[in-house]
């Protein structure tokens, strides 16, 4: 099976769908989107498969990003797809894509339904 998620090494939850992929016998091509951002069209892209809003995929917890990017639980998916694409520590993670489709795994555990 072919997969691919967006991954930070530093991220407890990216760790731990990593490994129940790979005790899946599933071996992810990885987007480390820190080092590598996603640009606007692929996060609007992976909104698209997920049919979820913007909103859905922001990590609000990073405060100090938040106000930098000027973004509030308001503000329009086209301003938070900027802000994403401009500061991708605003990207919640991991985003898990297979066959089956596209999710945030957030608990770890709902990878499960991709596999």
């Amino acid at each position: 099976m072919q997969a691919w998620m967006t991954y930070n090494a530093r991220c407890g939850t990216a760790r731990a769908v990593l490994d129940i992929l790979r005790q899946r016998d599933v071996a992810p091509e990885l987007r480390e989107y820190l080092t590598a951002p996603l640009t606007r069209a692929e996060l609007a892209a992976l909104l698209k498969e997920m049919q979820v809003p913007a909103r859905a995929i922001v990590r609000w917890k990073e405060k100090d990003a938040v106000a930098a990017a000027g973004i509030a639980a308001d503000s329009t998916d086209d301003a938070l797809l900027d802000a994403m694409a401009a500061h991708p520590i605003l990207v919640n993670r991991p985003i898990v894509r297979t066959a089956k489709g596209t999710k945030l795994c957030r608990p770890s555990e709902t990878v499960e339904a991709l596999l």
